[in-house]
């Protein structure tokens, strides 16, 4: 009977600088291919108006693909990640690396059906079981944002939005974004 190798945290130590993105979930390694420019636009887009509400309210730290390892064996790179100062200051480590979950984990979708089942299955089920307040999925190619939230102890689907629609969260008291905003066209 053969043995599934278990991936951890020294295994990515050892994985080649080669633009590719490597993760762990529960023991089993991820490989991303570099994302398209439409994936980067939409991430830069979030870091831009998360990062206009914050310099207002001073709460927290917008920060893109940091490493947040919640165990040896759940070792990921989000796209986008809000966290308030007072957690950063317990979780990060000397590498900078979070050791817990930040607040708001923001996962644009690259295209394909395993890239999709990441997002919307693996990584939900992490972010939930490992405390994440608020889980948004983007699809910059569909245009729209599915908004989860944690109640009682998981995180639930609240809000499909669309490009007419505004964002706003409960954990983010004041910001709002109009969706439009967020993903490329390429009309002038």
């Amino acid at each position: 009977m053969a043995v599934a190798e278990r991936f951890t945290s020294a295994d990515l130590a050892l994985m080649p600088d080669d633009n590719k993105r490597y993760e762990i979930i529960e023991g089993e390694l991820y490989v991303s291919k570099s994302p398209a420019f439409e994936h980067q636009y939409t991430c830069s887009r979030f870091c831009r108006f998360l990062d206009e509400w914050n310099d207002q309210s001073n709460l927290g730290v917008v920060l893109t693909a940091p490493g947040v390892v919640f165990a040896e064996d759940d070792d990921v790179v989000p796209d986008v990640v809000w966290i308030s100062r007072g957690r950063l200051s317990q979780v990060a480590d000397e590498a900078g690396h979070l050791r817990a979950a930040p607040e708001l984990v923001v996962e644009v979708l690259s295209p394909g059906k395993a890239y999709e089942e990441r997002d919307r299955q693996i990584k939900l089920k992490l972010y939930s079981r490992r405390g994440v307040l608020e889980y948004w999925i983007v699809s910059w190619s569909g245009q729209f944002i599915e908004v989860y939230r944690r109640d009682n102890a998981q995180l639930h689907l609240t809000a499909t939005l669309y490009s007419k629609d505004v964002l706003e969260s409960p954990l983010l008291p004041g910001f709002s974004c109009n969706l439009a905003q967020l993903f490329f066209s390429s009309r002038a």
